[in-house]
């Protein structure tokens, strides 16, 4: 018969092993609560502007549609974190849970279905709130349960999970299932992905503590606080410079790339596809990749070089590699998959701002989730020069602000943003009052 003492060591064991990688115990289920729900968000991705201008929708009108969704994506993103504070991150995302799939089930069954172009923009764009209510918000809760000396693990753990659910699981779903049952039924399928993760927050991921009742002069503190701390502690508003630079030329080359690539260069549109896919499957990899080299060799040194230097050169190298050697599948690929990692390499980031602001990590998360919501539009209002300049002159804006991002990530350089052996010794990660610690 097992004594309670051994059956508990193999627990002891798994627990120790998943808070070397900077995975709490507590949190164990939220990442893959989190892959799921970025399942889900991410069904409609692939085809959905293409299935509506089937339908008979303009293209203005699609662009309308995405453009509010875009306005409120960057919004809440900044709110999530700010209401993490006052709320408690579990509160935060079962709300973005919920606004999910209440206003999906209205986008698709009262807006899409019935062809009503308002209620479409509407619904979408309240939608919109749930996707960065509920990952960025586990992402606050990552900063709070995680000691700062695997923080780099930590978030990118939270990066790879996310990243896959968005960018690789929703994409080979589709891929399955469009065809055999169609472009709607596909859609309304994202709502079990969404579902499941809920109530795997609500039901798996445990907490001690009961929630306590939320005051609105907490909730107006939190929200507060979002601002202050660029204020208070001027280096967070410098780490969300830093995060819209990260994916700038990103959201900048989805506006016109792709038509380079293969209007001018001569790329057939699966070639280039697969070369963009492959990219994106490169930077899930890299979020990964960077959390354990920051935690090695310096957060800091990660971002700005491997990050911001890497990213300028392959940034370039998209325009003038296929000057020169034409339409090469082969080079063209490696070129993408540099970028790729590149792009990765800035995942630290989300672990060095939260220590730049110890005491309110969910306000200094507020801000990195700005930065990445302004990172949408900054992109395309780049990409838009591309008429009146042409493509060599952006690739270089693009590229100067990366040089730039090097500068601005030096700065954050202080006691506490290091991993142990690259700075003075941490301090162990602040938690919310309602939260436990793990073990």
């Amino acid at each position: 018969m097992t004594t309670n003492g051994a059956a508990a060591e193999p627990q002891t064991r798994w627990a120790r092993f998943l808070a070397g990688q900077g995975i709490s115990r507590v949190l164990l289920w939220g990442f893959v609560a989190l892959m799921l729900f970025m399942v889900g968000d991410g069904i409609e991705l692939s085809f959905l502007s293409t299935y509506l201008t089937e339908r008979g929708f303009s293209g203005g009108q699609v662009a309308g549609l995405f453009s509010a969704y875009g306005i409120v994506v960057a919004v809440a993103a900044w709110l999530a974190g700010a209401l993490a504070e006052a709320w408690g991150p579990r509160r935060v995302m079962l709300t973005g849970a919920a606004i999910w799939v209440v206003f999906e089930l209205a986008f698709l069954g009262l807006g899409v279905m019935q062809e009503n172009y308002a209620v479409m923009v509407a619904t979408f764009a309240v939608r919109a709130v749930g996707y960065p209510f509920f990952a960025y918000g586990f992402l606050v809760w990552v900063t709070m349960e995680t000691p700062d000396a695997v923080m780099g693990k930590a978030v990118g753990w939270y990066w790879f999970f996310n990243a896959m659910g968005l960018g690789v699981i929703s994409g080979y779903f589709v891929a399955a299932v469009v065809d055999p049952v169609g472009e709607l039924a596909t859609l309304w399928s994202s709502l079990a992905f969404v579902l499941v993760a809920g109530v795997m927050v609500a039901v798996l991921v445990k907490s001690k503590a009961g929630p306590h009742k939320v005051t609105r002069e907490e909730t107006v503190e939190g929200l507060k606080r979002g601002f202050a701390i660029m204020r208070d502690r001027p280096k967070v508003g410098i780490g969300g410079a830093v995060r819209l630079i990260n994916t700038i030329s990103y959201y900048s080359f989805a506006v016109f790339l792709n038509v380079h690539m293969v209007k001018t260069i001569g790329f057939s549109q699966a070639e280039w596809s697969s070369i963009w896919g492959t990219m994106l499957l490169a930077n899930v990899a890299a979020n990964l990749i960077s959390g354990y080299a920051s935690d090695r060799f310096g957060r800091i040194n990660v971002i700005a070089w491997g990050g911001g230097a890497a990213t300028a050169i392959t940034v370039l190298g998209f325009y003038y590699v296929p000057q020169a050697v034409g339409a090469n599948y082969a080079v063209v690929m490696v070129l993408g998959v540099l970028y790729g990692l590149a792009l990765g390499m800035y995942v630290p980031l989300s672990a060095v701002v939260p220590l730049l602001a110890p005491q309110h990590k969910a306000a200094a998360v507020a801000v990195l989730n700005l930065g990445a919501g302004l990172s949408n539009f900054g992109g395309p209002v780049v990409a838009a020069l591309v008429g009146p300049l042409g493509i060599g002159p952006v690739v270089w804006i693009l590229a100067a602000l990366y040089v730039v991002g090097i500068f601005l990530t030096f700065l954050l350089r202080e006691a506490g943003v290091e991993a142990p052996g690259h700075g003075p010794e941490p301090q162990r990660s602040t938690r919310l009052a309602d939260e436990p610690a793990a073990g």
